[in-house]
């Protein structure tokens, strides 16, 4: 049998060298190859997605060791909404055992109500220029003193926008 056509003429789906030859099988494959294949670019864009890092922003952290004071300054870039904002403070790199839990007013480990945007009777907003600040109480630890290392991180919705360190004065 060449493949060619049977004894009423019609075409048979065999080719001359024995193989079989189907249109449709090679259309159904490459629709399925094409499938396929978008679905793994799919797969790459969504896991290649772009993701917001957070406001940009500059400050400047200073600690008094005498008076337990921890200042950080906004000093430039985008204003910061303290609703979204948690910071983290550590004295010689342990954390303290409480930490400030902005904006507030009168919270456990701290001493009075903190300063500028991170009192809760302030402007939620964070602008540069503007200085916030903290007591840290005794009761709270480690303790703060002079020549102490101190660390701050700001985290936003999550992603660390900042981490300051200095040492106390």
């Amino acid at each position: 049998m060449n493949g060619t056509g049977d004894r009423r003429g019609t075409q048979t789906a065999v080719s001359r060298d024995g193989r079989a030859v189907s249109p449709i099988v090679g259309i159904v494959l490459l629709l399925a190859l094409t499938v396929a294949l978008g679905a793994v670019v799919a797969v790459g864009i969504g896991a290649w997605s772009l993701e917001s890092s957070g406001p940009t922003a500059t400050f400047e952290l200073s600690a008094d060791g005498d008076r337990s004071t921890v200042e950080i300054e906004h000093v430039a870039g985008e204003s910061i909404d303290v609703e979204s904002l948690s910071v983290t403070i550590a004295v010689n790199g342990r954390d303290l055992s409480a930490q400030p839990p902005v904006p507030f007013v009168g919270a456990s480990g701290f001493d009075g109500a903190p300063d500028g945007p991170f009192n809760s009777r302030a402007d939620s907003d964070w602008t540069a220029g503007e200085r916030a600040g903290v007591s840290i109480a005794d009761t709270n630890t480690p303790t703060l003193g002079a020549d102490d290392s101190v660390t701050a991180t700001l985290v936003v919705d999550g992603k660390r926008i900042a981490e300051l360190e200095t040492t106390a004065t």
